[in-house]
This record gives C-alpha cells, sequence and structure tokens, in this order.
C-alpha cells in the first residue's frame, strides 16, 4: 500500500540508532520511501494515504529469532514442573497432534506474535509443512525449517539413543518439501532455512546431509545447542566431546548457523563458537522461569557473538524477552566482574531488531526503518500508563512495554493489525478452537503414554 505516517516518534534502529521527533515515514508498496520531516514528505507524498502518528512510536517490526509456535499446546504446565520437558512433553505432544491440531496452534502463535509487535518468526520444528500455509495466512514474515533428526526423539526419554536412518529420511523428505514449496512463496514473505534438531539427536551423517542441503540451495541453518545437562552428557558419551565441539569435528560450525540457547556451554565452546562465526537465538525467558539462567552470557558477550533474541516455546511474546534478557545480560555471570548496567536499552532493542534481521543474512532487507528496506513496521502507542512519563523511550519500551500498547503491525508493506484490530485471523474463532484443541490433544496423549502423567488437579479436563 501507498501510506504516510505523519507526526509520530521515529525510532530507527539504523546504523546511527536515530530517534526522530514529529516525524513522517512514506511506505510505497512493500517498501519504506522516505524517512524525515513530516511538512517534507507531506509535500513529496501527495497522494498517499495519511495516518495521523501523533502520539505513536514507530519501530522495525521485532524479529523472534527462534520460536516453536505449535507448542503454544505446553502453555501453563511444563514452566512449573519439575524434571526434562524437551523430550518427555515436547516431542510427545507433537507426535501426538494431527496436520490441523498443529496448524491451529501454530497460528495461535502467529496470532500472539502480531499482538506483542512481532513482524518475523523463525520457526523451526517437526511436520512443518503440514502447517506451513497457516501460518503464512496470517500475514507474518516467516523463516521456517524441519528440525532434523535421525535418532528418534519419541525414545530418548527411555535412554534409547540407537540412529534409525528410515526415522531422519522422513525429516529430509519433509525438509525438501518445505523447501520446494514454501521457499520465496508469497512474494518472498515466506523462506526456508535447513535445521539439525539438536547435537544429541543427529548422528554425522545426518549433519552431513543437513549441510548439503543448505549448500545446495544456499540456505542459512539452524540448531539447538548445549540446551540440557541432558544433551550434554549423552553427546559426551556417543562421541567424548561437548556438542560444540562434536558439531566443530563435522564441519557443521560456521557463519551460516545460528545456535540456540547455549545454556551449558563452556567458556572452550564459546570461544570456539565465536572464532567460527556463529550466531546465538539467544531465548532468556524459558530458561529463567525454573531458577536463575545458566548461560555464561558475559563470556559470550565479550567474545563479540551476535546475539539475537528469541522466546522459544510457550510465549511469542518479544517484550518478555527483553525484559527478562536485559536482567540476564546485566547479570553477566561468567565475568570476573559481574553486574552493572551493560548493556543499555538500545542494545537490547538492537537483539530484537538487527540482530535478528542480521542472524537469517537479511539485514539488508529488514530490522531497521531505513529507506528501501522492507516496510516491516511496529506502532506503538504512547499515550499509555506504561509508556509514561517519557525521559528515555528505549528505556520504557525495553523496561515497560507489553503486548497491550501495540497499536498496529504491518509486514510487506500491508497491515496484518491495524488500530489494535488484527486483519488477518478470526481471533474469537481461534481461540475457542485453539483451546479445544489443546485439551483434545492432552486427553490422548496422556492416555497413549503411562509415563505422561500431569499432577492430578491441575488440569481439570482431564480428571473427569
Amino acid at each position: 500500500m501507498n501510506l504516510l505516517i505523519t507526526g509520530a516518534t521515529i525510532v530507527t534502529c539504523d546504523e546511527e540508532r536515530r530517534i526522530l521527533q514529529d516525524a513522517a515515514i512514506a511506505i510505497t508498496g512493500d517498501r519504506i520511501a522516505a524517512i524525515g520531516e513530516t511538512a517534507t514528505l507531506e509535500r513529496d507524498f501527495p497522494t498517499h494515504e495519511r495516518m495521523a502518528g501523533r502520539g505513536l512510536a514507530v519501530l522495525p517490526g521485532f524479529v523472534n529469532a527462534h520460536t516453536h509456535t505449535v507448542l503454544t499446546a505446553l502453555r501453563g504446565t511444563v514452566e512449573d514442573w519439575d524434571g526434562e520437558i524437551i523430550y518427555r512433553y515436547m516431542s510427545p505432544i507433537s507426535y501426538t497432534m494431527s496436520d490441523h491440531e498443529r496448524a491451529v496452534m501454530a497460528a495461535l502463535g502467529c496470532l500472539e506474535a502480531i499482538r506483542s509487535g512481532t513482524t518475523t518468526l523463525v520457526d523451526p520444528f517437526r511436520h512443518v509443512p503440514s502447517y506451513a500455509g497457516a501460518m503464512a495466512d496470517t500475514g507474518l514474515r516467516l523463516w521456517l525449517s524441519e528440525s532434523c533428526a535421525d535418532i528418534d526423539t519419541r525414545k530418548i526419554r527411555f535412554g534409547e539413543y540407537g540412529i534409525d536412518e528410515a526415522f531422519g529420511r522422513q525429516f529430509l523428505e519433509r525438509t525438501q518439501e518445505l523447501i520446494e514449496t514454501w521457499h520465496g512463496a508469497r512474494d518472498g514473505r515466506v523462506s526456508c532455512q535447513v535445521a539439525a534438531h539438536a547435537p544429541d539427536n543427529c548422528s554425522p551423517a545426518m549433519l552431513a546431509e543437513i549441510m548439503d542441503l543448505a549448500a545446495r540451495h544456499n540456505l542459512t541453518r539452524t540448531c539447538h545447542l548445549a540446551q540440557s545437562p541432558g544433551e550434554v552428557a549423552a553427546v559426551k558419551a556417543a562421541h567424548g566431546l561437548t556438542p560444540a565441539f562434536y558439531l566443530e569435528r563435522e564441519g557443521f560450525l560456521g557463519p551460516d548457523l545460528t545456535c540456540a540457547h547455549w545454556t551449558f556451554c563452556t567458556r572452550e565452546d564459546i570461544e570456539l563458537l565465536a572464532q567460527r562465526g556463529v550466531h546465538m537465538a539467544h531465548n532468556p525467558a524459558p530458561s529463567s522461569r525454573k531458577g536463575p539462567h545458566r548461560v555464561l552470557i558475559g563470556p559470550i558477550r565479550d567474545a563479540g557473538v551476535n546475539i539475537a533474541l528469541g522466546t522459544d516455546n510457550m510465549t511469542e511474546d518479544m517484550f518478555q524477552a527483553m525484559k527478562i534478557g536485559m536482567i540476564v545480560h546485566r547479570a553477566g555471570f561468567g565475568r570476573a566482574q559481574e553486574g552493572g548496567v551493560d548493556p543499555q536499552p538500545q542494545a537490547v532493542l538492537d537483539m530484537a531488531t538487527r540482530n535478528g534481521a542480521r542472524t537469517l543474512g537479511a539485514l539488508d532487507r529488514i530490522g531497521s526503518l531505513d529507506v528501501g528496506k522492507k516496510a516491516d513496521i511496529t506502532l506503538l502507542d504512547l499515550d499509555q500508563p506504561a509508556l509514561r512519563p517519557i525521559l528515555r523511550l528505549t528505556s520504557n519500551i525495553v523496561n515497560y512495554a507489553h503486548p497491550g500498547v501495540v497499536h498496529s503491525v504491518m509486514v510487506d508493506g500491508a497491515f496484518v493489525m491495524r488500530d489494535r484490530k488484527v486483519l488477518t485471523v478470526d481471533e474469537p474463532a481461534l481461540l475457542a478452537e485453539a483451546q479445544a484443541v489443546t485439551e483434545a490433544v492432552w486427553r490422548r496423549m496422556v492416555a497413549a503414554n503411562a509415563d505422561i502423567a500431569p499432577p492430578r488437579g491441575e488440569m481439570p479436563f482431564l480428571d473427569a
């Protein structure tokens, strides 16, 4: 569309990190055409639709560098329970779902992302071709991938780590299908990556297949890394190495790779990953819900690693990621002198915008408000109690903003939410269906898996 937003506060996140007061931004088609003084742009774009921006802040849309939208089906459960959750709950629930049920939960995640000011989701998971269309229909910009593994993730919770070539072949076939069907789809709004699930469930042969696919299609790659003590122990038992050094042995590390978590990386791991130019998708919120975050974020930052923010699972709220990320990063675990007020808010906002775009090799297109870039834009209502008074706007945004202050969201020059109304989703219908789907899936999962037993009384629909 052709739109001129006038009289706004524009938080560019550009190279100079400019914040422009009483300014305007012109959008022509799917691109930012101009940013500058309101009077000048009103003169230069006389036929563009006008949108009054007084009281609004215009930001680059958030880039969620690592999430699993389907796992909204676990919200409010495993965050509060003891024990291993990746293979005990996350794998079983995803295999319990039908294609339609996955699509419903993925759409719910996309809806929350829109209401949280996000314009780009990076979502590696399983059975992705079955619900990619539901995600694309919400209007978001997407980087999708099938999280490949050739060690059966349904059996790991029982201690079985045998390589299953047929199991792995299914992932590779779905990866190829995803790339052929969706890479570049929706006028380039949907892209693909190639993903290894994690070092503990990928053999050297699987890692080689993944690298070959990425090279053949010229795609970036992603992988979970050192996300749990169980992963670290399994890789040590199988290969005598840490997860990072196992990936290094197989030639898997490189500047086209983004690894999520790094929670149990050693200092030697961090030094290696930094040398190889690997990006970090940091997910501070889920890793902090059960106690202080264990990641050595101080050494990671000191090593100059590009750190982007993600939400991982059970939420798509990037404001929460920034708030908790600020706390985790300021603690600076692993530094000789911990604590302080570093990083400053702009650096954390960069993690949610510019740095996320850089992990995708897409900073030339998204991640900041610059002329010629894609019109992926989030508008915040500054006339909200949580954001007033305004003395330092970026500090207010990072420390105090929440989804309720998001006014409008635009992707590729088209509104997906305008004046707080989501335009691409039947919101009431989706919320009702997601509730019904989640309850049905949980009933089937608990009935089919004797070892999965949620605390009685907490989920009444299971006790009926």
